[in-house]
């Protein structure tokens, strides 16, 4: 398939230091947003605390956030979980000097609790929770064996109520919403009658809660710098033996250039810095380096088929060769990862965000500076003096 006219003759070497200069200013953007203000890293790397959490109806996060500001944790990642409109991640990065980790990974956890008991468009039931009242939606088993035991249960009755109750909050959303679906579960009259003297239904449960210290985020950050350090030098390795040494560091420095440029807009934006980012980096890396290799194989090519032409001749040509090609892959990919990005919920928006702006750039340095690389190492490149 051809996008374009079968011969197209661009003059891509003319324009290499508009190029170049166009790269230099973007990156140089990105290296005083570096200094200035830093990556705004995420809990996967500064270490701190994630809960998920279910209601008992769905909340825009706007008014989640809200009711986290009230108790100080207005900084708090809130993302809704893919599938549900009930579930939420919210991740807050753990809090410098004052505090252990231990003690501050409690404090955030109660913080959580205090913004959607008060501070949040749900029933307060935090007046139930201080007369005493049972949080069937939150109780522990051990709790709720001991409940009915205390209340005059056989250990056996107690263990199959706390049984059923169990299985109850098994449900798609973690929660049992009313106490109709109590009355009709099979429980015995006296124990739902219990429940509902002496217990409540919350509106939240948290179904799951994780502590990540600042030692895991530490390491994160080594091997994340490692991985991204021995794929450009497999690449480099690569490349130099199916081409010529000369080849893989035109590559390096084009490859270098996407990560740098990616890096920028993380930086301008202030995107967060997590795995997800990482993992779509180290993708983009390798997805650029395809395009490159198309584009030096034909380069290859025409080094026999024009022995004696120019560098800027052949190299135009390759690339002018190989054009159509390129544009077609790359917009393929990117209406697939636009899509994703559109459709995909807001959990995968940031890895989604960044593939987007490894496509397009890594789309640009394959067509614009991995060749023009090559005619900057011209004599090299060459095998002989230009003439």
């Amino acid at each position: 398939m051809r996008m374009l006219k079968k011969d197209t003759k661009i003059d891509f070497m003319s324009m290499r230091w508009l190029a170049f200069a166009g790269s230099g200013l973007i990156i140089l953007t990105g290296i005083f947003f570096f200094i200035t203000r830093g990556f705004n890293l995420g809990i996967d790397f500064t270490g701190g605390t994630m809960v998920e959490v279910s209601l008992v109806k769905g909340l825009p996060i706007s008014e989640l956030r809200a009711g986290l500001s009230q108790v100080g944790m207005g900084d708090a990642v809130i993302q809704k979980v893919e599938g549900s409109d009930q579930k939420y991640f919210i991740k807050a990065m753990q809090k410098t000097g004052q505090v252990s980790l231990e003690e501050d990974h409690e404090q955030t956890v109660a913080a959580f609790r205090r913004a959607l008991n008060e501070h949040v468009g749900l029933v307060d039931h935090s007046s139930d929770a201080a007369g005493n009242k049972l949080d069937i939606n939150n109780v522990s088993e051990k709790t709720l064996i001991d409940f009915f035991v205390k209340e005059g249960l056989s250990e056996e009755d107690a263990a199959t109520s706390t049984e059923i109750l169990l299985d109850m909050r098994k449900n798609e959303v973690g929660l049992i919403t009313d106490f109709a679906q109590i009355e009709n579960s099979g429980l015995k009259k006296r124990v739902i009658t219990l429940l509902k003297e002496k217990g409540f239904l919350g509106d939240y449960t948290f179904l799951n809660v994780e502590i990540v210290g600042p030692q895991v985020g530490k390491d994160l950050r080594v091997k994340t710098t490692l991985a991204a350090v021995w794929a450009l030098i497999g690449m480099l390795i690569y490349i130099g033996f199916r081409f010529k040494f000369i080849f893989g560091i035109s590559a390096l420095v084009t490859l270098f250039h996407d990560v740098l440029v990616m890096l920028t807009f993380l930086l301008v934006f202030r995107i967060e810095m997590s795995l997800q980012v990482v993992a779509a980096i180290l993708t983009i890396i390798g997805y650029s380096l395809n395009d490159t290799i198309v584009i030096f194989d034909r380069v290859r090519d025409n080094l026999q088929l024009m022995k004696k032409d120019k560098a800027e001749d052949i190299l135009n040509a390759s690339v002018n060769q190989t054009l159509s090609r390129t544009i077609v892959t790359s917009g393929t990919t990117l209406l697939a990862v636009l899509a994703l990005y559109l459709f995909g919920g807001e959990v995968i928006h940031t890895f989604a965000y960044t593939l987007i702006i490894g496509i397009v750039f890594g789309t640009y340095s394959s067509i614009f500076q991995s060749c023009a690389w090559l005619k900057i190492f011209e004599s090299a490149f060459l095998g002989r003096k230009n003439g």
